[in-house]
């Protein structure tokens, strides 16, 4: 295999890594060696955004070892389904559940997110197929077609993208009730499921009332 397309770290992120290892690193080396030595015993599993302006652990202010992370395209969560495919979503809650034994699990939406405002043209008229252009996006977000399909008719369009994204987390919480291992462990206590939704601008977070259905500031 040619090694032209396999180029060397920029510079800058290999100063970055260095400066992380002199110091973070350093400083902390009997927590890291604990963490080689005993495993990751996280008490959190996080479904977030690929966005990189979602950054969960700083806005927990979370160590190694704490958060579970799985990210991936509008933070969401599919339906279960078992078959011969490919299911990287399914596998990391799998693991989590069964294999880490979480406590926790946080599904985590945000403000001004690219996957909603990619499908909520096509959601809003089936005739416009710009998300058809994508291999794999398109089919991916029709996994968000329920919380679209209950989401309130309002003039501004930003109100109604907004309320989209919010369904990104009430969709994922939805579908991780059909997951049987889930489902057990919530029936026998050992865990919980928790949806947020972050503003990006305000840095507010807003947590999912399954009661009133909507979500409250934290």
């Amino acid at each position: 295999m040619s090694s032209t397309f396999f180029k060397p770290l920029p510079a800058y992120l290999v100063k970055r890594y260095q400066g992380w290892k002199a110091t973070t690193f350093d400083e902390n080396k009997g927590w890291y060696q604990r963490l080689a030595e005993v495993g990751q015993h996280p008490r959190f599993m996080v479904v977030s955004c690929c966005d990189s302006r979602v950054h969960i652990t700083s806005i927990f202010g979370a160590d190694s070892g704490e958060f579970f992370i799985h990210r991936n395209i509008a933070n969401l969560v599919p339906p279960y389904k078992k078959d011969e495919e490919y299911h990287g979503t399914s596998a990391a809650i799998e693991y989590a559940v069964t294999g880490l034994k979480v406590s926790n699990i946080i599904v985590l939406g945000h403000s001004n997110c690219g996957g909603v405002q990619n499908i909520f043209p096509h959601f809003s008229d089936p005739k416009n197929t710009d998300y058809n252009r994508t291999i794999f996006v398109g089919r991916w977000l029709e996994i968000l077609r329920p919380g679209f399909e209950r989401i309130p008719e309002l003039q501004q369009i930003e109100k109604n993208i907004q309320n989209l994204e919010k369904q990104t987390v009430v969709v994922s919480l939805e579908n991780l009730l059909g997951f049987p291992f889930v489902s057990e462990a919530l029936k026998s206590g050992t865990l919980s499921l928790h949806g947020l939704w972050h503003d990006i601008k305000s840095g507010e977070l807003f947590c999912f009332d399954q009661e009133t259905e909507s979500f409250n500031n934290v």
